[in-house]
């Protein structure tokens, strides 16, 4: 089966699973976090109940283990819920708990990643998890399997586009061809496609791309020359279309300075007199 993630224009997204070495490192960075904040909260619990002895130790106890659970459950699952699969642990390694399908993670995965983890990951120290973890071909621990989530790996900060650049073999036929405009909704998927072709995988990249260009070429006349690569025939049309907005913009502003003059001069285009 083909590594990667579908997403909504039926699109095949090259989105591997994070390595083993990279989720255990998230994973015990997340592990000394949560510990060390749970064994300072222990501690000073039992200093305040051993300060006040009357409290009873049943009650000890049960606040021993209410403060297990927000530990071990309510703070991963408020986590990944809030960050949609990116826990601190994760972000420092550079890695995303995302659904099957790609979707961020909602309450319910993280629920089952918390609850399967209190056994797989706290009482076993990871044993358990970590001998899933090989087992899979997506690297899925046991809380992942019930939940339907894998990690993958990301980058940190928002990936950035491929510039729109126009082909040399294309320029002379670009600058003579009359392109009608092309509606919003086509203009912005050819430029989301030329974007993130990088991160495509290469059938659902030429599909996509032949789809648009056939599209695109509705609206282009004389088309482009024989054989020219369909996200080349983009990037020309994109390309000569934002120079000649750049170029259409900038004539309208320098007319509209030049009424703005006119309209500051006396009539009879008398220049005003020096103040």
């Amino acid at each position: 089966m083909q590594d990667g993630i579908v997403i909504g224009e039926g699109v095949v997204l090259d989105a591997r699973p994070a390595s083993f070495i990279t989720r255990g490192m998230g994973a015990i960075l997340d592990f000394l976090v949560i510990g060390t904040v749970l064994v300072i909260a222990l501690v000073v619990g039992g200093i305040w109940f051993f300060e006040n002895a009357a409290m009873g130790a049943d009650i000890a106890q049960v606040v021993y283990v209410l403060a297990a659970v927000v530990f071990m459950v309510g703070v991963p699952v408020t986590v990944e819920t809030l960050s949609r699969g990116r826990s601190l642990g994760k972000l420092a390694c550079g890695i995303r708990v995302v659904r099957d399908d790609g979707g961020p993670v909602r309450f319910r995965h993280a629920l089952v990643r918390a609850l399967a983890g209190v056994i797989e990951l706290w009482l076993t120290l990871g044993g358990i998890a970590a001998i899933a973890s090989l087992a899979n071909a997506k690297g899925k621990r046991l809380g992942d399997l019930a939940a339907g989530t894998y990690a993958v790996r990301v980058r940190g900060g928002k990936p950035a586009s491929a510039p729109i650049v126009m082909p040399q073999s294309l320029a002379s036929w670009a600058h003579t061809a009359d392109m009608r405009r092309l509606p919003d909704g086509l203009a912005l998927a050819a430029r989301q496609l030329l974007g993130r072709a990088a991160r495509l995988a290469p059938e659902s990249r030429a599909r996509l791309g032949d789809d648009l260009a056939g599209q695109v070429e509705r609206y282009v006349a004389p088309g482009p020359p024989p054989g020219t690569h369909p996200e080349a025939f983009l990037h020309a049309v994109l390309s000569e279309r934002r120079e000649r907005e750049l170029a259409a913009g900038q004539r309208e502003r320098k007319r509209a300075e030049e009424q703005a003059e006119l309209l500051h001069r006396l009539p009879f285009a008398v220049a005003d007199p020096p103040r």
